[in-house]
């Protein structure tokens, strides 16, 4: 990034825009990584919408390991568990365990490397920029790993 100040002077950019506009809800399979963007915080109905766009395109029985969050035991994410009728099972990280989760590796490495200097005073801007950097790092394997290893769920 560019930028323009008086010798002597640093340059400060100033930001409105936050996190607190847009949520992503992703996972790992072996080798592939899928996401979905959503304006606002991520309810039931979109943690059910993730759960059935994973069962489009992912074959056969599913392990589902995640945290404790609250939408993630909701009435409605179990009754849809239920109906997949053992197709989707349920495995729960401790509490308080992020550093098991090898998604939360993902969400850092966007942040801190593939977006970290991105200012974006829209909400379609951040979309745009955050889905261009999740299908790079999609492609790239070595970073899908580097999740695994970073949970110790990788040798």
């Amino acid at each position: 990034m560019r930028t323009w100040a008086p010798r002597g002077q640093t340059p400060v950019l100033h930001e409105t825009f936050n996190w607190k506009s847009l949520s992503i809800i992703g996972g790992l399979a072996l080798w592939r990584f899928y996401f979905q963007i959503h304006p606002g915080s991520i309810k039931s109905p979109q943690v059910v919408e993730f759960l059935r766009h994973l069962q489009r395109h992912l074959r056969g029985k599913m392990l589902i390991i995640w945290d404790g969050a609250p939408i993630h035991r909701s009435r409605l994410v179990k009754d849809h568990v239920a109906s997949t009728r053992g197709r989707i099972v349920i495995e729960r990280l401790p509490a308080y365990a992020p550093e098991l989760n090898p998604v939360e590796y993902m969400w850092g490495h966007l942040k801190t490397h593939e977006i970290a200097n991105l200012i974006a005073t829209k909400a379609w801007e951040l979309s745009l920029e955050a889905t261009a950097a999740l299908r790079r790092m999609r492609r790239r394997r070595v970073i899908i790993s580097a999740c695994y290893t970073q949970a110790d769920l990788w040798p």
